[in-house]
C-alpha cells in the first residue's frame, strides 16, 4: 500500500494548478520532489518542504511515484519518451501518471513503453481548474490496468473526490476530451446568459441567483460567471490551453467520423480571442468575444 513512509513522490510541472496538487501532497505528509523549467515557479514549494530536481531523469532516480501535469503533448513526450525521460531513466515498478489533457494515442504509447520496462503508467487527466486544485476536490479520470489504479488510489484520493477508473491505456483522455467538448460548449451560454443579462438591464449577480441553482445550474455558471461579472479574467484555465484540448478533441473526433457543431463554434470563437491577445486569459474571458470588433 503506497504511503507516505514507502513512496516519494516526484511531481513535474508547477503551474496553475500542478502547484497546488503539489502542495497537497506535501501537506499530507508525502515526501515530494519537483521539476519545473523555471526554478522560480517552485520556489515556495521549496520553502515548504519540497525538494529540488534539475530534470526529469533526476526525478526518476529520486521518486518511486512521479507525476505530471504540464503544458503539451509535445511536452509529455518530451517528459517520458525523450532522451534521458523517465521510460528510460526510472526504475521498475515505478509509477507514473501524466495528468497533462493529451492525446489518447500518447497515452498508449507510454503505457507500451512503460510496460516493456516493467513500470505502471497511468493517464489520468483532470477536471476542476485552480480552485478543484487547492481544495483537493479535482474530478481525475483514469486509464491503464485496474491494479495499477488501485495501487495509486491513495495519491488520488489526496488530490481529488470524484476519482474514476474508465478502463485501458487511452482512455483517462478519451474521458477528458467528453469533459472539455461540454466545457466549451457550455461556456457560449454561460457568456450569453450574463451579456443578454447585462444588455436588458438587469442585474447579472441577482440574475445567478436564480438561475445557478435550476436545471441551469453548472459548475462554469456558479464559479466562473461571478468572475465574469466581477472582470476577473486570471486564468484558472489558460485559453490557450483549452484551444489545445478542443484541437485534440476535434481530431479524435475526426477520426471517428463524427460531426462536432458545437465545439467547432466554440474553438472558433476562443481563436478570435487569442488572435486579439487573450491567449494567456482564463476561459471565462470568452466573455469578451462579445465587446470585439467584428
Amino acid at each position: 500500500m503506497i504511503s507516505p513512509e514507502n513512496t516519494v513522490v516526484g511531481f513535474i510541472g508547477t503551474g496553475v494548478m500542478g502547484k497546488s496538487m503539489a502542495r497537497n501532497l506535501l501537506r499530507a505528509g508525502y515526501p515530494v520532489v519537483v521539476y519545473t523549467r523555471s526554478k522560480e515557479k517552485a520556489e515556495d514549494l521549496l520553502q515548504e518542504g519540497a525538494n529540488w530536481a534539475d530534470s526529469p531523469k533526476t526525478i526518476a532516480e529520486k521518486a518511486n511515484v512521479i507525476i505530471s501535469i504540464v503544458g503539451y503533448p509535445s511536452d509529455v513526450e518530451e517528459v517520458y519518451l525523450g532522451e534521458n525521460g523517465l521510460i528510460e531513466s526510472c526504475g521498475e515498478n515505478t509509477y507514473l501518471i501524466d495528468m497533462t489533457t493529451s492525446t489518447p494515442s500518447l497515452a498508449i504509447k507510454i503505457y507500451e513503453a512503460g510496460k516493456e520496462r516493467k513500470v505502471h503508467a497511468l493517464d489520468a487527466p483532470v477536471s476542476g481548474g485552480d480552485i478543484g486544485a487547492r481544495d483537493g476536490k479535482l474530478s481525475i479520470m483514469v486509464g491503464g490496468d485496474h491494479e495499477d489504479f488501485l495501487a495509486v488510489e491513495p495519491i488520488f484520493n489526496i488530490l481529488g473526490t470524484n476519482i474514476v477508473y474508465q478502463g485501458k491505456a487511452g482512455s483517462g483522455q478519451h474521458t477528458k476530451m467528453c469533459n472539455q467538448i461540454v466545457i466549451s460548449s457550455s461556456m457560449i451560454g454561460v457568456c450569453e446568459a450574463i451579456v443578454y443579462a447585462e444588455k436588458s438591464g438587469l442585474d447579472p449577480e441577482t440574475v445567478l441567483k436564480s438561475i445557478s441553482s435550476g436545471a441551469a445550474g453548472s459548475w462554469a455558471l456558479s464559479n466562473l460567471a461571478p468572475r465574469m461579472i466581477q472582470g476577473n479574467f486570471e486564468p484558472g484555465f489558460y485559453i490557450k490551453h483549452l484551444i489545445k484540448d478542443m484541437n485534440i478533441a476535434l481530431e479524435e473526433a475526426k477520426n471517428m467520423d463524427m460531426e462536432t457543431p458545437g465545439l467547432s463554434l466554440a474553438i472558433s470563437l476562443y481563436n478570435k480571442l487569442a488572435e486579439n491577445g487573450e491567449e494567456n486569459s482564463g476561459t471565462q474571458a470568452l466573455y469578451k468575444y462579445w465587446n470585439l470588433e467584428k
